[in-house]
């Protein structure tokens, strides 16, 4: 007897329908795995044996050949663990219960306990796409889980939870799907934008940064809040949505950094690799494709600080994704494309020593050094920045002063209040913020006046200017309109936009 089990499979962020088909029949004992298995799929044989055995049930002494179809897809990972063993005891005869249009997804432990496995949540929503309603997953997985609304969601702890719920003996209870809303918590952070002291041409980039998506470069000497000022962008970033939420969920769920949550990704990401980082590890692959810390910071923001320390390789791979919003790993057998719609926040010092343009502390560089120094970020790069701004030293009066300054919580609700205006902008673009923009979106959003064409006409021959750098200085402008409730770009939006080009 055949018996045929469904669960899926993933190529980056895509659910692939895979059909574990198992047949036993007369013949010296064996236990035969093709259809394109990874190492993990065809170890399962052991797990499934000895899961089997110590869950009250028996492994055949016949010939066992399994299929994992359609055989031109890789299969990786150990959640089909769970889909063999049902086969196996179906076509064994020991579990007669129907399982057409269940999607069946688990690791086995030996003892037959169900362990947690990565990639749930969009193996669930590719699958519910393909009309499946009903999953038998791991307990560890449902909260996850729980967020896709088109699903029902039957979490077990055993596989022989799973054979009694088949059987009818102890049906295993639907867990409740959960709603985004009612989930969300106010995040706690350790910093706020209230204890950086001075640096108000810093914290006003800043905000514009965030209201728009922009990139940020904050160039200045050793010690002048640099960090601190990147530190400060998550409390002041927008909330995440529903979908936001969702797609980076899926991404984190691939990469298995799920598993102290609670379910979902409920703030935005804020990843910050050392500068040793390699390559791939900031764009993904590997010998099983994952998401790099880009992906990672996709909806968030992505921190590269001290950045002339990355590798020249590393930060050339940040450019096409810095311009698409996506980053396509391929590999000799297939290619993998993850999201990658980031904001880069970098930092740097003017010079090796960190003193040029120090009115206290004296440079120590020659003219060669500081030039090979900022040479290391390479002009098409920082031609993607488009904010680059530069952070002042902080004075003694400044640092001991009591004045209140404006808290992350109130430059927060500007935000949220710029980016709502976005969202009614675009509701019809398929895109979210200002720096998403295309040249046919600044036509249609971002008509300039004559006199904002003659002083950006300036800047572009004066500053030596490239066509992207003009449309990212309408861009900035465009959010700075934003903030200001103004329906039209004015000169002193494009001037202050203009300003965050020449540090």
């Amino acid at each position: 007897m055949i018996a045929k089990i469904q669960s899926y499979s993933l190529t980056g962020l895509s659910g692939n329908k895979v059909s574990v088909e198992v047949d036993i029949n007369n013949g010296l004992p064996s236990f035969d795995v093709v259809g394109l298995a990874d190492t993990a799929v065809k170890e399962a044989r052991e797990r499934v044996r000895s899961a089997i055995k110590n869950s009250g049930r028996a492994i055949p002494t016949k010939k066992i050949t399994v299929n994992f179809a359609p055989a031109g897809i890789k299969k990786e990972g150990s959640a089909f663990d769970l889909p063999l063993a049902i086969g196996v005891l179906k076509s064994s005869g020991q579990l007669t219960a129907d399982t057409d249009g269940i999607v069946f997804l688990g690791e086995l432990s030996l003892d037959g306990t169900l362990r947690s496995i990565t990639g749930v949540l969009p193996s669930l929503i590719s699958a519910t796409k393909d009309g499946f309603t009903k999953f038998i997953i791991p307990d560890e997985n449902k909260l996850e889980a729980s967020f896709v609304m088109e699903a029902e969601i039957y979490p077990a702890k055993t596989l022989a939870q799973v054979i009694d719920h088949l059987s009818g003996l102890a049906p295993i209870p639907r867990y409740q799907n959960q709603t985004y809303e009612r989930s969300t918590t106010k995040p706690l952070y350790d910093t706020d934008i209230s204890l950086v002291k001075g640096q108000a041409v810093a914290k006003r980039a800043l905000e514009v940064a965030v209201s728009g998506g922009h990139n940020v470069l904050f160039v200045g000497a050793p010690g002048t809040g640099k960090t601190m000022l990147a530190k400060c962008i998550p409390t002041i970033m927008p909330d995440l949505s529903f979908e936001e939420a969702l797609e980076t969920t899926k991404i984190h769920s691939v990469a298995g950094s799920l598993k102290d949550s609670d379910g979902i990704v409920r703030t935005r990401p804020f990843r910050s690799p050392h500068h040793t980082a390699t390559t791939v590890s900031l764009t993904g692959g590997g010998t099983h494709i994952k998401p790099g810390e880009i992906s990672m910071a996709h909806n968030g923001v992505l921190f590269l600080d001290e950045m002339p320390e990355y590798t020249r390789s590393t930060l050339e791979a940040l450019r096409q994704p810095l311009e698409d919003g996506i980053i396509t790993v391929s590999r000799a057998n297939f290619t993998v494309t993850y999201p990658a719609n980031f904001m880069l926040c970098g930092s740097m010092n003017p010079c090796p020593c960190g003193n040029y343009g120090s009115e206290e502390k004296p440079c120590t560089c020659s003219a060669s050094q500081i030039a090979r120094y900022k040479a290391k970020i390479s002009g098409p790069l920082l031609d993607r920045i488009d904010i680059q701004v530069h952070v002042d030293e902080v004075k003694y009066s400044e640092l001991i002063s009591e004045e209140k300054t404006e808290t992350s919580e109130t430059v927060k609700r500007r935000v949220n209040r710029t980016r709502l205006i976005q969202k009614d902008r675009f509701k019809d673009d398929n895109i979210l913020t200002n720096s998403d923009m295309g040249e046919k979106h600044l036509k249609k959003y971002c008509k300039l006046s004559s006199d904002c064409e003659e002083v950006l006409k300036t800047a572009y021959r004066t500053l030596g200017l490239s066509p992207r750098a003009r449309s990212r200085i309408i861009k900035v402008a465009r959010t700075i309109a934003d903030m200001e409730l103004s329906d039209n770009i004015m000169v002193a939006h494009i001037l202050e936009a203009i300003s965050y080009r020449q540090s």
